[in-house]
């Protein structure tokens, strides 16, 4: 009899172990954290996309970083320009295939940014002035641009590391009329073992159980702001559904629309 008494006390214990960990996982918030101006915005129909842009530059000391357009926080470390290319080609090729906007490329705006700054050097410095009128002389409904604050790469291997990767950047459309922000995005990750963090299933899943680059680690971020940027164009599919076309996924990327809605997080 107290035998039994034990093993039925024991499945109690594990039945609420579970259940705490499902609500919990459930509650557990998002990687990505985005801001909306308003819900009843202008629709967003042409964007500008302007290049990344480093926080800190190689030589530069790691430090407590703001953000210059919303005053958010990082801890951040130098950040080279082969990572802003590399991502600044991922952010408009992802953006190109889900056919949510009429894009500007940001080799086009490059090449206007600079001519306004020709004509009015005092804009250069004023980055929030500078995009209103980058937005402006395309006519367009916003610029989308970021910064990235962290780009920490993996030490080790697939299945063992001494250092997970971790990465920080966010991306802020603006818009021309006021220059105010309408919507921001922002991802800021340290890989875990699932061991040290249960409530952390979903990258667990996403990287099919192993340690992710640096680069995997951020199209995971930048996969999950695309699901929640305003857009009425998302190629078909319903709202934080993006289908990521595999001509843009990295090797061994796997497409979100593989994980149930539970995994995928819902807005």
């Amino acid at each position: 009899m107290h035998k039994e008494t034990c093993n039925k006390f024991r499945l109690f214990s594990l039945f609420l172990f579970i259940a705490g960990f499902l609500i919990n996982w459930g509650c557990y918030s998002e990687d990505v954290y985005v801001s909306n101006r308003t819900s009843s915005q202008a629709r967003i129909k042409k964007v500008v996309v302007v290049s990344f842009r480093a926080s800190l530059s190689p030589g530069d000391k790691p430090d407590i970083v703001r953000d210059p357009l919303s005053g958010a926080t990082y801890m951040a470390e130098p950040v080279t320009q082969q990572v802003i290319d590399k991502m600044t080609t991922l952010l408009f090729n992802r953006l190109k295939a889900a056919e949510m906007y009429e894009l500007i490329s940001p080799g086009q705006a490059m090449g206007v940014i600079s001519s306004i700054i020709d004509s009015d050097s005092t804009l250069g410095m004023d980055t929030v002035k500078l995009m209103q009128q980058l937005g402006k002389s395309f006519d367009a409904d916003a610029v989308l641009t970021g910064y990235i604050y962290r780009w920490r790469e993996r030490e080790g291997g697939d299945y063992a590391v001494s250092e997970p990767a971790s990465v920080a950047f966010d991306l802020h459309f603006i818009s021309p009329l006021d220059g105010s922000t309408i919507w921001r995005g922002k991802f800021d990750k340290t890989q875990h073992s699932l061991s040290e963090n249960l409530l952390d299933f979903k990258t667990f899943r996403k990287s099919g159980g192993k340690w992710m680059t640096a680069e995997k680690l951020a199209a995971v971020g930048l996969r999950d702001m695309m699901d929640k940027m305003p857009s009425d164009r998302k190629k078909g599919k319903e709202r934080g559904q993006i289908n990521i076309p595999e001509s843009v996924r990295l090797p061994g990327e796997v497409n979100s629309s593989s994980f149930p809605n539970s995994v995928r997080g819902q807005e």
